[in-house]
């Protein structure tokens, strides 16, 4: 927005200030979270502790691989730390960003404001792949020990079975698109219908499995970010960061569709190639994130209608905003998940799910009033 004379109106660099202030506020507290969150647990350390442990960590990591073979003294708190909590809090940080970010993508691609992983079955087939996996592949098995009673044999067999249903469910949703015309519409009416038939079939699994398949089953639905180690973070976070690269470098052919699609193909956009390509891309990440934690609800369809009310429709905004507010809130309920019934850790997924069904009714009754 220029004057004739090529200046910016004051206004609206003002306008666009408070945008960029939102975003880096929210980076600044997605750090702080990260030290909290690493500092709680059953073995309480001092934030200013964690902090000097990730920053000495970080060095003596860079010395070490820059000088092999050198000595590297490693504390208790060393360990509990770079071994345990950040790789913990870093997978809470890469799920809700690729979930967020899949989320906005979805919504403003099928302009309805009801996309997500979830809402359109991705999370619910890659719960059917992980039954398949542990029923029919016999991948869980129970142990001896309370505190690690039921694990999966296989976890990366369940990982690749459940990711290949993920995929199998968005290939479904386009072809039924390109049979019936690639409307938003009969995109998002495909995923419910998909969404029930993998419900269905993950149920009709668990009437025939026995006592550990079941505890298998129901182990690996409750979305947890614990179950990352730093190979499975690696993968989530090149995953992601391509995902976020991708429709940061479309932003503009998603707000010409927000528009509507002849005022997108007016502008030269097209529609059918953007909205496939996007679906494929944001149902990748979503497959990645749910074959590796477990499925993970409301943060994908939550987080881009939160930043929507604080920064607006623009997805040069909007799609940065919604990455952070989806760090923040995934990583601010593993935090809470860990020490709101200590000494029991609840999965994260149960706690968004508690916290995202309101905040979502909250956000529906006060935007119907305005």
């Amino acid at each position: 927005m220029h004057f004739a004379d090529g200046t910016i109106p004051r206004d609206y660099l003002g306008y666009l200030r408070r945008k960029y202030l939102w975003i880096l506020g929210g980076i600044v507290l997605l750090f702080i979270l990260l030290v909290i969150s690493i500092s709680v647990g059953a073995a309480g350390i001092p934030p200013y502790d964690v902090f000097l442990s990730l920053v000495n960590g970080t060095i003596d990591r860079v010395y070490a691989f820059l000088h092999p073979g050198a000595a590297m003294s490693v504390s208790n708190t060393d360990r509990i730390v770079w071994n345990i909590r950040l790789p913990q809090a870093l997978a809470a940080i890469v799920a809700g960003v690729g979930l967020s970010v899949a989320g906005v993508a979805m919504q403003s691609i099928l302009r309805n404001p009801l996309g997500s992983p979830f809402t359109l079955g991705i999370s619910n087939a890659g719960a059917f792949g992980a039954a398949v996996s542990v029923i029919l592949l016999g991948t869980g098995q129970m142990h001896s020990t309370v505190a690690d009673a039921v694990t999966l044999s296989n976890p990366y067999l369940t990982t690749i079975v459940a990711f290949a249903f993920c995929l199998l469910a968005t290939t479904v949703i386009l072809l039924i698109s390109r049979i019936r015309g690639a409307s938003p519409e009969v995109m998002v009416l495909a995923g419910v219908a998909l969404s029930s038939l993998f419900t269905a079939g993950t149920m009709f699994l668990q009437y025939f499995a026995d006592d550990t398949q079941l505890a298998a089953v129901v182990f690996w639905t409750f979305g947890d970010v614990s179950r990352a180690g730093w190979q499975e973070l690696g993968i989530m976070t090149l995953v992601v960061i391509a995902a976020c690269l991708f429709f940061i470098a479309n932003r503009w052919n998603y707000n010409a569709i927000d528009a509507g699609d002849e005022t997108a193909k007016g502008l030269g956009v097209s529609v059918e190639r953007v909205r496939d390509i996007g679906m494929v891309v944001a149902a990748l990440v979503s497959a990645v994130i749910v074959s590796f934690l477990g499925v993970i609800g409301f943060v994908g369809l939550v987080c881009p209608h939160m930043v929507r009310r604080i920064i607006g429709d623009d997805q040069r905004y909007l799609i940065p905003g919604s990455c952070v507010m989806g760090g923040v809130l995934l990583l601010a309920s593993d935090t809470v998940a860990r020490v709101i019934v200590a000494p029991y850790i609840l999965p994260v997924a149960v706690l968004t799910a508690f916290l995202g069904a309101p905040i979502f009714i909250y956000l529906l009754l006060v935007g119907y009033r305005r």
